[in-house]
């Protein structure tokens, strides 16, 4: 026979109840503001890592985003005439270090297609080749389309460059996969981030590509400039006090006897530049 002043435990389907009633009073996030303050709270609490928080973070932007919000814009693409034999094409594809490349015909608002640079190895030999047959077609989208959705295309159609045009039907910019992808995971290392010493790597003919992470006191060596040292450690960090702004793709400074062009950045920093010079003279130091 129990004791009548004992307590009786309370019963499993009541104790749920009440838990239903406690998560009922919290309130759900009525918006991306909402969910991002909550991911917030998550991270200083140590429920999230940092990475995660940021991918996370990434991913909705990404659907708040159009494709106007990242483009390279059009005085910035790097775009080959078509008209152009190969032989003067090719310092231009060597230099910029890139895979693909938009082709125009007459006028730089008259894009006829992609080239890839892979499709040029088997023509190197004949520098008379007609480039025509080599050309790919180009995506054209328009500059309001989301982040995401594009996302999407570029993953279905494995395309992974698109043509921006503007609502007048003109070239209004470019945007790859990788600009789009890097939104959610950051800078993504590409071939020439193999190594992660050198930081100065030659690039055609009396061109270099520089991580903007080389101290400028290596810049100096190898270049044999004299570049200021005492504000800024990195020739990144040089070039936006220079530029008086974040360094953006294509941003181009000159100074004693250089011609210092963004070619990677992300909404916080440069990540690669061109150093083009007026002698083919480089010093023999690697850093």
């Amino acid at each position: 026979m129990s004791d009548s002043n004992s307590i009786e435990p309370e019963p499993r389907k009541k104790r749920f109840s009440r838990l239903g009633e406690i998560f009922k009073r919290r309130p759900e996030p009525e918006d991306r503001e909402d969910i991002k303050a909550i991911l917030q709270g998550a991270h200083e609490r140590g429920v999230i890592d940092t990475e995660a928080y940021s991918m996370v973070f990434g991913a909705l932007d990404v659907a708040s985003k159009t494709v106007a919000d990242i483009m390279v814009p059009r005085s910035k693409i790097d775009i080959l005439d078509i008209t152009r034999p190969l032989a003067e094409l090719l310092p231009t594809i060597v230099e910029t270090g890139r895979s693909r490349f938009p082709v125009y015909e007459d006028d730089r608002d008259n894009i006829v297609g992609i080239l890839l640079a892979k499709d040029l190895l088997l023509s190197i030999a004949n520098p008379t080749i007609d480039l025509r047959p080599l050309v790919r077609p180009a995506v054209f989208i328009p500059e309001t389309k989301r982040l995401n959705v594009l996302l999407h295309e570029f993953r279905s159609s494995r395309n992974h460059i698109a043509i921006v045009i503007d609502e007048h039907g003109g070239t209004a910019g470019l945007i790859t996969m990788e600009d789009v992808l890097e939104q959610i995971v950051g800078d993504i290392e590409d071939e020439y981030d193999e190594d992660e010493e050198q930081t100065i790597f030659q690039a055609g003919n009396n061109g270099w590509r520089v991580m903007a992470v080389t101290e400028i006191a290596d810049f100096n060596e190898a270049f044999g400039t004299a570049l200021p040292d005492d504000e800024y450690d990195t020739i990144g960090g040089w070039l936006a006090y220079e530029l008086g702004h974040i360094p953006r793709r294509g941003d181009t400074v000159t100074r004693q006897g250089m011609v210092v062009t963004v070619v990677r950045a992300d909404a916080k920093r440069a990540l690669w530049l061109h150093v083009q010079r007026d002698t083919p003279e480089l010093s023999s130091h690697n850093n």
